[in-house]
C-alpha cells in the first residue's frame, strides 16, 4: 500500500515523483496504470511545491546596518 501523499516528506514525495517520471519514460506502462501513475505524480509535484513554498516562507533575510554590518532578521519577501 502506498503511503498517503500528505505523510511523505519532501524528500520521499521527490523520490516517489522520479520513480513515476521513470515508469511513464519507459513507455511500457499500460494506459490505465499510466493514467493513475500520472495522477498520483500531479500530487506529489504539487506536494513538493508546497513544501517548497513553506520553506521560502520561513527564510529570513539578514538586515544590514549603514556600515554593511548584520543588525537583525525579517521574513523573507518572495519578489
Amino acid at each position: 500500500m502506498e503511503t498517503p501523499i500528505e505523510d511523505l516528506s519532501f524528500e520521499d514525495a521527490l523520490k516517489n515523483l522520479e520513480a513515476i517520471v521513470g515508469q511513464l519514460e519507459s513507455g511500457e506502462t499500460p494506459l490505465q496504470q499510466a493514467i493513475e501513475l500520472y495522477e498520483r505524480g500531479n500530487r506529489l509535484r504539487q506536494r513538493c511545491a508546497d513544501r517548497l513554498d513553506a520553506a521560502q516562507a520561513r527564510i529570513e533575510a539578514i538586515r544590514l546596518d549603514g556600515e554593511g554590518k548584520p543588525a537583525g532578521v525579517r521574513p523573507f519577501a518572495a519578489g
